[in-house]
């Protein structure tokens, strides 16, 4: 009775031994389990080198911006304004006989205002004398040639009451002036670069950075006048575009 009850024991065992999963036969560490950290070292940063670098470029005008207006006067301002219109319909009438499009004319100003003087006693107060009228226009030239024709025939037009008050020469694309000052400063700033890296015993790396700082320069033309010349003289010159860079490399 006893040596069933020990056999049913063991039998009991053994199934129960064969149903437990099977231990691993080499307990896996844990990561990195007995193995010393080793803080992470830098790499030190590389010395670098800041230039600036400047670019011109200059081209041959192909259009010219004139300002010009008209100004009147008269014993009331109803009189003055009618004046005014006037000589501005006649400054505009020769502006487009010059072939110059409606699209190229604008109004700048147009003004009206009392005009003052004052009294012949001592601390009299100023009183009106009589109204003053102006208007002035903005005027677009794209055929240069037509220039000092234009201002002729706008100043024999008006007559006295023509006020002409600047020409502008520019370049109706300034874009290509611009990629050619930027040009001509980025080649500035790497040949100063590669100079002071020689100069250092170093070699010159990539570029880090650059900054652009930049304004164009166009020249505006006093008109002269001369009536043996048929046309007002003009001289347009060049137009000149400027860029200023700072940049930044690293040194080898």
């Amino acid at each position: 009775m006893s040596v069933r009850i020990r056999h049913r024991a063991a039998l009991a065992g053994v199934l129960l031994a064969l149903a437990l999963p099977t231990a691993p036969a080499v307990a896996q560490a844990a990561p990195h389990a007995g193995v010393p950290r080793v803080a992470a070292v830098k790499a030190p940063k590389p010395a670098t080198l800041t230039v600036t670098g400047e670019g011109r470029a200059a081209a041959a005008p192909d259009m010219a911006t004139v300002t010009a207006g008209v100004e009147a006067t008269g014993p009331t301002a109803k009189e003055a304004l009618a004046a005014q219109n006037r000589a501005a319909e006649a400054l505009l009438a020769a502006v487009r006989g010059e072939g110059v499009a409606d699209r190229d004319i604008s109004t700048r100003t147009l003004a009206a205002s009392a005009v003052y003087e004052t009294g012949p006693e001592p601390g009299a107060s100023p009183r009106v004398a009589g109204y003053q009228a102006s208007q002035s226009f903005s005027v677009t030239i794209r055929d240069l040639r037509r220039t000092g024709a234009l201002l002729q025939a706008i100043t024999d037009a008006a007559g006295d009451a023509v006020r002409i008050h600047a020409v502008v020469f520019d370049v109706a694309d300034p874009s290509r002036l611009r990629a050619a000052a930027r040009t001509a400063a980025h080649a500035d700033a790497r040949a100063k670069a590669v100079q002071y890296a020689e100069l250092s015993g170093r070699k010159l790396g990539r570029l880090v950075s650059l900054e652009e700082t930049a304004g164009g320069r166009p020249r505006p033309v006093a008109a002269a006048f001369d009536e043996a010349a048929g046309k007002v003289p003009t001289a347009p010159g060049e137009i000149e575009d400027e860029v200023s860079v700072r940049a930044v490399y690293e040194l080898k």
